[in-house]
Formats: C-alpha cells, structure tokens, sequence
C-alpha cells in the first residue's frame, strides 16, 4: 500500500514527451514521404521498452509545429510497461491509456490492472477494472510495494500531493485481512480508512465474521487503531463491540499483553477465573508467560512458562506450575489442604555450535500426585502413567591420542504410586578408547597378539533414595551414597579353524567408597544394627570371559515357477564361559543373637551404590542361538524382475546357562530356556513380538524347584512357566504414514504414551489448537460426488497376553485390547475415539471420545470421557488465529479433585 506513483507518472510523460517531437492534430497535406529509417528512429523514441506495436502516423517534420513545453525528468531505475490491447497517448487532453491487463513496473513497484490512465496536466494517475463481454467487472488492480499487496477497485494518485484515494482496498497484514470503502493515503506509512472490515477468514469479501469500524489509523506492518469497532458473525451485527480497538500488525508479532482468563466452576471449589495472566515479550531469544487461576474458596495456582532459542546455538523450554488446593470449606469434614508442583525444562544444543561437546535436558519432577489431582491439567497419559523421569547430561570429548571422554549427568525417577524418588547428583563417567600394545606401525590388527587391547572407564556416583516429603531436605543428603567404580578390560578377539569367531577377555574392577557398614547386635535394642563406618575403603575384584560363534547360512529352494522360491534361514550359535573367584576375604561376621553364638557373614560394602564382591566363585556356560528366517517371493509388480525378499522371523532367539559349580541342593545347574523373537506382518504395519520362559525342572507342593527334570517327573520336556505376547497394527488413508500421527511430545515430557491409545491430551491453556492431524484444507474442486474416499483416517490396534503358570495356576494374567481411530467424517468433521476392553477384569478400559468442526476461521471442539475415575468433558468455540485467541468461548465438567 505504500503508493510511490509519483516516478511512474514522470517517467511515462518523461517516454512521451521528453524523448520524441511532439505534432498538434492539425496535419497539413503530406507533400514527402518518411524514409524507413526515419519512421523507425521515431517509434523507438517513443518507447523502447513497450511490447505491443502502436501504430504512428506518418507526418512530415518541416511543416509541424513543435509543442512548447519542455521536461527534465531524472530517473532512479529501469521503468518497463505494456498492454494487450493498445497504449493511447492524447496529446490535447495530457492523457496517456493503457488498456486490457496493464502493466507498469518501477524499482519495487508493480502496478497491474484493467486500466491505467495517466493525466500530466493534472499529475495524477488512475486505476481501475474492465468488463469483459459479459458486463462483468474483471482484471482488478493490483498494487504491490516490497511485501505490501493492495487489491482495491480502483485507485486515484497525485504524484505531486503524494496522496491517492483508494476504493474497496484489500490488503493482507500479517494474519489479519484488510479491506475498507475507502482509503485516503497521507504518506508512505500513514493511511486512513473508512468503512473499514478485519478479519481473519480466507474471503475478505464474503467472511464468515469480522469487525467493523467507520475510522482506523492504519500503519501497514505496525499497527491499526480504530474507532468504536463492532464484531459481525455471518452478516449480522452482534452485541459485542469496543469503544475503541489496537490490532498488531506484521507476519512476526512479539508484543506484550495481557491473557484473558476463562470462567469456570467447581462442586468442592466454587468459581473461578482460569488460565488469566500475562505474556512478556522479553527479547527476540526468550519470552515468558505468566498464567494464574483464582477459586473463591481460596484456592489457586500459577505458572511460569518461557520459551528460549538461538539459532545455531541452543533452544529449549520451561514450565514451571505450582498448585494451593484447598478442597471443601473450613470447618467441613471433608476440608483439605495441599500443595503441588510440577517442574519441566527441555534443552538441546545444535552440534554445529560445539562439535566436542553437548549439552541437553530433559527434566519432569514435581509432585507424585500432581497429574491426578490438578485442576488445570486434562493429560490422561500422564495421569495413568506411574512414572515421572529426568535427565540432565554434559559430555566432553578430548581430542588427546588415545582420545578421551568425559561426562556428567543428573539423574531423577520417581514413581507415583510409592512416591519415591531415585536420584543421581551427579554421576560423572570417564573414558579412554580403546590401546592396542602391540599393533605394528602398519596399524593392521589382525591375529590373538595385535587385537589385544585395553581400555579404562571410570564411573562415579553420589544417588540418593528419598520421598516427596524429604525431597532436597538436609536429611537427602545425609543419606547419600558415594562411589567411584575404575573399570580395565583386557580383550582380544581371532579367528579359529576359519568359520569360528573367538573372543576372551579379563576384567579388573576397583570400587572406592567413602563410607562402609558394621553390622553388630545391639544388646539394649536387642537386634543387628549397622553403623556408619566414614572414611576411605575399597575393595578389588577381577574375573574372566570368552565367548565361540560362528555363523551358518541355509537355504530351502522351491523352484523358480513356484510363487515363494525360496527360504533363508541365517543362524548365529554362540558358547560363552564366565568365571569370578570367590573374594571371601571381603566378608566378616556378626552376631544375631544377645548369646554370640549365632553368627552370618557380611560383607561392609553391601550397602554401596555399586554391586557388592561375590563370596561365592561363579563358574558358568551360557549358550544362544540366534535365527532369522527370509524369503524370495514373486513380486506383485509384473515389470520387476528380480524377486522380493520378506522377513519372516526377525530374531528368533534362544538362550540358557549351565552352572559349573551347581550342587543340585542348594542351586540347580539348568536355568531356565529364554525363547523370544518378532516379526513384521502386512507389509510391516503389523508389529509382533513373543516371548516365554521354558524351565526343565519340576516343582514340589510347595511350588519350589527340585533337581528332577519335568520330563522324569511324568511331565513334557520343558515346563512353561510365563508367555507373552503384543502385536500392534497402524494402518492410514494417507501415502505418507510417518506423518499419519504427530507425535505426543508434550505426553512424553509429562511421562505418558507417544501415541493416542490412551488419549490425546488437552492443552487448556490454548483450545484453539487441533487434536487431529493438521492437514491441506480441501477446496471444493477436490471434493468430488464420492468425497468419502478422499478424507482421511487412521487406526491403531495395540494387543498384549500374558500367561503365568510359575506354580502350575495356568492362568492368563493380562489380556487386553486397545484401539485408537481418527477420521474425517466429512470434509470439515473430524472425530476420534481411543477405547480398549480387559479381557480379564471383563471392562472396558479408559475411554476418550473427540469431535471437532472446523468453522474457516473458527474452530469447535468437543472431548468427553464418559466413565471412570478420570471422567470428564470440555466443550470449545474460538478463532483459530493465535492474533485473536482470546475470542472463544470453553466450558468445562466440575472437578471434584
């Protein structure tokens, strides 16, 4: 909208007047011809730029007057111009005319219409619409300056003023469309508008809602401010109007202000104002948000939320919420009292910043109960899940030869149930990589003696195990347990007898501890205490390896004619042996009872961070066997000529162990047979993974193992003692899957599922934005008479069976369903449901149904869970824009929580 015609007009009476003689319509009988050349000469200096061919008269030069007046027009740029049908200049009446898709373009300026008339007497300029052979108005001007875009009807410009007078302008700024009966230009950057619209719909013409002032200020890319402004929805005026308006304006808007809350009310808390507050612009690298909540029995919550970024740099986020919940009324039985919070912090660093170093976050502590018991929170996946996890790590490496690694990590997991709380503060690893003594100088490691190698890990640990009531309290601390572990290993691998691979290594571990325990009978408390034991104590520990595999590759041929040609099956058996001596010089003994004469070993590092040295020697064989089953099939598609390979089994694996030092009493030499594997069906969108545990020996009465093998005992070979198994089955409409979801990264940080099988969580601070995959809105020519088979949908089955039968009870102890589905039941409905049923409970297991409207510029929502101890329902109608979010209308179900 920022007009600049004045050059444009200068330039074309510069083109018609400046640069070629001028005659007066009053021609006197032609007496010489005009050479071609000279006709030539005279056209070009007309318009050397123009497309079209205008037709000059030809007239002779000595009996033609010359016009008197004269310019001297400089111009900053390259001016070109052009029209379908002609380009007319009327010298009598100063007028120059372009006519039919009219085009004129100066510096940044482009200036397209039906008409363009210029009047140098009068320095002005006009635009406007044609009609075509039907009458109807067409090929509207259209104006564009840098990024400023102006559609009027027509458009009226005094290059000597500078001012101009638009009709029925349409512009867009930022989110906001523009359009006003009339628009005078003061300057470049100051306009007035009467009779003006906004909105945010697709169709300035015919919007489903906007705002209608009479007066507006209107400064393009900053701001609009108005008179009384009133909001029409549908054509029809509504009571809702402001005495006077501020729109922000630009397609980056970052702008302080306030957040309007939402009413709501509560059985146990009354009513109240929710999610009001305050945003911060702060910089253009952070921001910050303040929202509170009020409840008129006293109750109330705030939270703090800032994004931050810098780009090549870092960027990350952090919630901060903490909840004064008051239930009931004082002096009531049912009167409580609590407070709750909920700290998130999310980091990552770009790699391109620090090659050699990282740094990320990944924090989500608070309180164990806060999920289930907040009143701004809608998260189901949080709220079934029983866990809440952090991490914290900064690791550094060392370009040094041999190159080294240091890091640093806090860890942090706590389980909602119990509430309590395992954390490590910190745990700090250093590594070398990898020294081969004795590799030659040409560097070839090949051989027993040139594999050898060595490396040196350390690992060092301050955790702490507490509750939410102790959480960071001095007693935390004193509670700590400190230790640093030094790890050597000392391994070669070979080649033996050609087709074997052979590994054998040797492991030296030393623990250092800063405090140890004396376990003693206390005869005034009359039992086995332990005391504290401070100062520096370690301990020593070696063991040693080695492992044979090898690989063997068969194959099953069909035939070429046949439709499956052939089956690979790839096996991969492995014998390992391990050893650790007993380190019995470790242990000491106490006494249980006030006499003495009852005694039991201890060892006084059995209450460290790390696992403590054996008493026993362990003495075993470990045997695997790994299958992975392929097959060539005939591909569907008649133009391929190689075969199509599908897996079949991926990773059919068998494990066991013999223990060499079993006695048959006190410890079984078998252990049980491992079997597991998984597999990909339907053209890989099913997942389907196994597993059971197959025991050799039978049980006594009492369910206890004896030294008899089940088959001896009247029984199989092998006794099933637990079986499991999941499949999971995503299928779409859609050509591109990965996009099918859009993954739940706030349930994750809040410790619930990826997917929306347990439901999608509602985000109440903004209700605005969709549940459902954001996709292309369909314009009409897309729906066509059968438009179901072009909408959209997605479905995921998830089924898990678990089967125990440890003491012979044989018994499934799970067996459940869960189903989530989305779809678009027309082109502008869309619903969800996530559900499942307890096979074994005979339930149904958490339900969640959504359905949403999308209304162009507006969207409705409707979320409800019918049953349960989570049921609940929210109901939402707003403007989808963010510039307008504060426009809605949200109601919510009573909470009794």
């Amino acid at each position: 909208m920022n007009t600049n015609l004045f050059n444009i007009v200068l330039l074309s009476f510069f083109l018609t007047m400046g640069t070629c003689k001028l005659y007066s319509q009053d021609i006197t009988k032609k007496t010489t011809a005009i050479s071609a050349k000279k006709q030539k000469e005279t056209k070009n200096s007309i318009d050397k730029t123009h497309n079209d061919s205008i037709p000059i008269a030809k007239k002779e030069t000595d009996t033609i007057k010359k016009d008197s007046v004269k310019l001297k027009v400089f111009l900053d740029g390259k001016v070109k111009y052009k029209a379908v049908d002609y380009a007319k200049i009327e010298q009598k009446k100063k007028l120059i005319t372009l006519y039919n898709k009219a085009e004129l373009y100066y510096q940044d300026i482009e200036l397209k219409s039906g008409i363009i008339v210029m009047d140098y007497e009068k320095n002005e300029v006009y635009a406007g619409r044609i009609k075509d052979s039907t009458g109807a108005y067409t090929q509207y001007p259209n104006f564009k300056q840098g990024a400023n875009v102006v559609e009027p009807d027509s458009i009226r410009f005094n290059f000597k003023t500078k001012k101009a007078l638009i009709w029925n302008s349409r512009s867009d700024q930022g989110e906001f469309k523009i359009k006003a009966a009339i628009t005078k230009k003061e300057n470049d950057s100051v306009y007035f508008l009467k009779g003006a619209r906004f909105t945010t719909s697709k169709d300035v013409d015919n919007p489903e809602y906007y705002f209608q002032t009479n007066k507006v200020k209107f400064i393009p890319g900053k701001k609009v401010v108005t008179g009384l402004t009133n909001m029409v929805i549908a054509n029809v005026p509504t009571p809702l109007a402001l005495p006077f308006a501020f729109f922000p304006m630009g397609k980056e808007i970052s702008i302080s202000g306030v957040i309007l809350p939402s009413y709501n009310d509560s059985n146990t808390r009354g009513f109240s104002l929710q999610n009001g507050g305050y945003y911060f612009a702060l910089s253009d690298n952070y921001d910050l948000t303040v929202l509170g909540d009020y409840y008129t029995n006293g109750s109330y919550a705030m939270r703090f939320e800032s994004s931050y970024a810098k780009r090549y740099k870092y960027r990350g986020n952090v919630n901060i919420r903490f909840e004064n919940l008051i239930n009931s009324e004082r002096g009531y039985p049912d009167y409580s009292k609590q407070n709750i919070y909920n700290i998130q912090w999310s980091h990552s660093k770009d790699t391109k910043s620090s090659p050699n170093s990282s740094f990320s976050a990944s924090v989500n502590l608070g309180s164990s109960k806060y999920f289930k018991q907040s009143i701004n929170q809608a998260n189901i996946g949080s709220n079934l899940n029983n866990t809440l996890s952090s991490s914290v790590s900064y690791s550094q490496t060392f370009n040094s030869i041999p190159q080294s690694r240091l890091s640093l990590t806090a860890t942090h997991s706590q389980n909602t149930q119990t509430s309590q709380i395992n954390m490590t503060l910190p745990n700090m690893q250093f590594s070398v990589d990898r020294v081969y003594p004795f590799v030659g100088k040409d560097g070839v490691k090949k051989g027993f003696l040139k594999n050898i190698n060595l490396q040196y890990n350390l690992d060092g640990r301050n955790s702490f195990v507490t509750t939410d009531s102790l959480f960071f309290k001095p007693q935390m601390f004193e509670d700590a347990k400190v230790g640093v572990q030094h790890n050597i290993p000392l391994s070669t691998n070979f080649k033996l007898f050609k087709y074997f691979s052979a590994s054998t290594s040797v492991n030296y571990q030393e623990v250092w501890y800063i405090k140890t325990i004396n376990k003693s009978y206390d005869a005034n408390q009359s039992k086995v205490v332990d005391n504290i034991v401070k100062g520096f104590d370690a301990f020593r520990t070696y063991s040693f390896s080695s492992s044979l595999g090898t690989t063997i590759y068969g194959t099953f041929n069909f035939g070429e004619d046949k439709k499956i040609k052939s089956i690979r099956h790839v096996m991969r058996p492995s014998v390992s042996y391990g050893y650790t001596p007993s380190f019995e010089k470790y242990y000491d003994t106490y006494a249980t009872d006030g006499s003495g004469t009852m005694t039991k070993q201890y060892t006084r590092f059995e209450a460290g961070i790390f696992a403590p040295p054996s008493k026993t020697n362990s003495n075993s064989l470990g045997f695997n066997l790994s299958n992975t089953f392929e097959a060539k099939v005939t591909d569907k598609d008649s133009t391929k000529t190689e075969p199509k390979k599908i897996m079949l089994i991926n990773n059919l694996n068998l494990s066991t162990s013999y223990d060499l030092n079993a006695d048959g009493v006190t410890s079984l030499a078998w252990s049980p047979v491992r079997v597991s594997g998984g597999t990909q069906l339907f053209n890989n969108k099913m997942n389907v993974n196994f597993g059971t545990t197959l025991d050799p020996y039978a049980i006594d009465n009492s369910g206890k193992r004896i030294n008899v093998f089940n088959i001896n005992n009247g029984g199989s070979l092998f006794r099933m003692t637990s079986a499991n198994m999941t499949l999971n089955y995503s299928i779409t409409s859609k050509k591109d899957e990965a996009s099918k979801k859009d993954k739940n990264n706030q349930g994750q940080r809040n410790g619930g599922r990826s997917d929306d099988l347990f439901g999608k969580n509602t985000d109440i601070n903004d209700l605005s934005k969709s549940q459902f995959d954001e996709t292309d809105d369909q314009g009409e020519d897309q729906i066509s008479e059968f438009f179901r088979s072009k909408l959209p949908w997605d479905m995921t089955f998830a089924y898990s069976l678990t089967y125990g039968n440890n003491n012979r009870e044989s018994k499934i102890t799970s067996n459940s369903l869960m189903v989530s589905a989305n779809a678009d039941l027309s082109p502008k409905w869309k619903a969800g449901i996530s559900t499942g049923y307890d096979f074994v409970q005979n339930g149904v297991t958490f339900t969640q149904l959504r359905f949403e409207r999308d209304l162009l510029s507006w969207r409705m929502s409707f979320n409800w869970t019918p049953f349960g101890t989570n049921a609940n329902w929210n109901f939402f109608i707003g403007i989808k824009s963010g510039v307008l979010s504060d426009i809605k209308w949200d109601k919510r179900s009573n909470s009794n929580r």
